[in-house]
């Protein structure tokens, strides 16, 4: 029961909802767009960086969220610019190395009275007005068979709010992917010569779609951000790549594939995670090894999901049938 439980938390925790909504963010990009963004850890850690840095130097929340997105949509101009005429794997490799220069960027030295450089910012910097809005109380409240806290940190209050969030972009998500704006995105996706012969901007429309889905991403660092802390090695390269993961698992181009995705993740690691525990003595495995073990055995059933359901879960296998 307590396994159960624990899975149940972690299934509707902040930081679940982070990782579905920069799902949702990669949706726009691979899902709809066909662009292959291995960086999107990059606009997450851009989020956290503007929405901190903000609010600890006096501004107030809704100046945080701008500067977040700001900061997304710049960069996402500024990657897109030299690299959107790139296609495949070239384009991932761009985007990889773009979003590791941001996490180098936030651990340097130089920078260490603005980002914190290795160590990040407490969250105790930034997270006193956000807690103050709560309309819960501040103590632990118990809802069923789950207990948080009312305001503080990973609480029912930003439980609510993440969610709301992931509610809306999907919400946008599905009204954008039936649009004719949509539509042309996922002409790009099948054949981008047939469309550009149309006389659409096939450039104009995929920088559209990572500005999008990037500043879907700062979001997503904002919650993250919110739950814990500002640790730039906290969004490094297998942050990306559990992205990746979550969409392929749900299903790419549909409109809860990202949220399906991060509640299965999330859950079969706990559940993984507390079965290991039970069942396997400390003499074989310890408490260290447990986790590594926890990853290798979902990364496995995983594996077996790509090889007898490469469209995920909730997926088209013709939504997949990319450039045939």
């Amino acid at each position: 029961m307590d396994i159960l439980i624990s899975v149940l938390r972690e299934a509707i925790a902040p930081t679940t909802a982070a990782f579905a909504l920069a799902a949702i963010g990669l949706n726009f990009h691979f899902g709809m767009t066909g662009l292959l963004n291995m960086g999107q850890a990059g606009f997450m850690l851009l989020g956290m960086y503007g929405y901190a840095i903000t609010v600890r130097e006096g501004g107030p929340i809704w100046l945080g969220v701008l500067v977040a997105l700001a900061s997304a949509v710049v960069f996402g101009v500024l990657l897109g610019w030299p690299t959107l005429k790139l296609r495949g794997d070239y384009l991932a490799i761009v985007t990889i190395a773009a979003a590791e220069m941001i996490r180098y960027l936030g651990r340097s030295q130089n920078l260490n009275s603005l980002t914190g450089a290795s160590s990040g910012i407490r969250g105790n910097d930034f997270k006193g007005s956000f807690e103050m809005l709560s309309p819960f109380p501040d103590r632990m409240v118990e809802l069923g068979p789950i207990a948080l806290h009312g305001t503080r940190s990973t609480s029912w209050w930003l439980t609510v709010v993440g969610w709301t969030v992931v509610a809306l972009m999907t919400l946008m998500f599905w009204r954008l992917s039936r649009s004719p704006w949509g539509r042309v995105l996922k002409g790009i996706r099948e054949d981008e010569d047939a469309v550009r012969s149309l006389g659409k901007s096939v450039y104009s429309y995929k920088m559209q779609a990572l500005v999008i889905g990037g500043a879907m991403g700062a979001l997503a660092g904002i919650i993250w951000a919110l739950s814990a802390s500002v640790q730039p090695d906290s969004m490094g390269r297998p942050t990306t790549f559990w992205i990746w993961t979550l969409l392929l698992l749900g299903g790419a181009a549909t409109v809860f594939g990202p949220i399906l995705g991060a509640i299965l993740f999330w859950g079969a690691l706990v559940l993984v995670r507390g079965l290991a525990s039970l069942l396997i003595p400390d003499t074989v495995l310890n408490t260290q090894q447990l986790e590594p073990f926890s990853l290798t055995l979902v990364g496995v059933t995983l594996m077996c999901l790509v090889i007898f359901r490469p469209q995920g879960v909730l997926g088209d296998k013709r939504e997949l049938a990319f450039h045939d």
